[in-house]
């Protein structure tokens, strides 16, 4: 008798429960229950405190021959890759996918797509805008950047953290075919292969996913 007495309780009260639960869901959103990874070394200060590896300033001269950087993404998210306009092998897939991010993130302004070149010896401004109107770029969002050759290569190497690939007897620039997103706080978040869609797709899951992190903390 008890049991059957505790059953036709459960059920009332599951259903009275139901809504409350869908509300804190919906409210709170999956994104609640999952966050991204802060990617790169960590150190722990004389305090305790944990420093998590950050990208550090950064400014180089875009398509349209303004000088951009980190600073035009303060408080922003922001996404970053590597390349050069002559590259026949990994570069042209790599961006072709990232035009995918650009169009999944048209309707955000404030999102920026930085594409810094590493051969800025041939890639002038005038190089790059020929390069962003055949990939389609919007000149507003997806800057590709050039600038000193050894401060491109030292964000690279030690701010991105991008592995410095050996070049061939053709050139002597590093190729890499990685997405670095790059949080609010200048942290890494995720590194995806520019070169698989799937990858890609992950990518634009994960910035949403830390634009609703963002949201849901306001």
């Amino acid at each position: 008798m008890k049991n059957q007495f505790w059953k036709k309780l459960i059920i009332p009260i599951v259903i009275l429960l139901f809504p409350v639960v869908l509300w804190l869901v919906l409210v709170t959103g999956h994104n609640h229950f999952k966050t991204l990874p802060i990617l790169g070394p960590i150190e722990i200060s004389a305090s305790g405190d944990t420093i998590y590896h950050s990208i550090p300033e950064f400014s180089f001269t875009n398509q349209n021959g303004e000088v951009v950087g980190s600073r035009n993404s303060e408080d922003q998210i922001y996404v970053a890759n590597f390349f050069f306009s002559t590259c026949k092998t990994v570069c042209p897939k790599m961006n072709e996918q990232m035009g995918k991010v650009q169009y999944a993130f048209k309707e955000n302004d404030k999102l920026h797509i930085y594409s810094f070149t590493v051969d800025p010896e041939t890639d002038s401004v005038p190089v790059l805008a020929a390069y962003a109107e055949k990939m389609r770029a919007d000149n507003s969002k997806w800057w590709f950047l050039t600038g000193d050759k050894e401060k491109i290569y030292t964000l690279a190497r030690e701010g991105f953290l991008v592995p410095a690939a050996q070049g061939t007897k053709d050139d002597d620039f590093f190729h890499s075919q990685d997405i670095i997103l790059i949080d609010k706080q200048k942290h890494i978040r995720g590194v995806y292969d520019g070169t698989e869609p799937n990858e890609v797709d992950s990518l634009i899951d994960h910035m949403k996913l830390l634009l609703e992190e963002y949201r849901l903390k306001k």
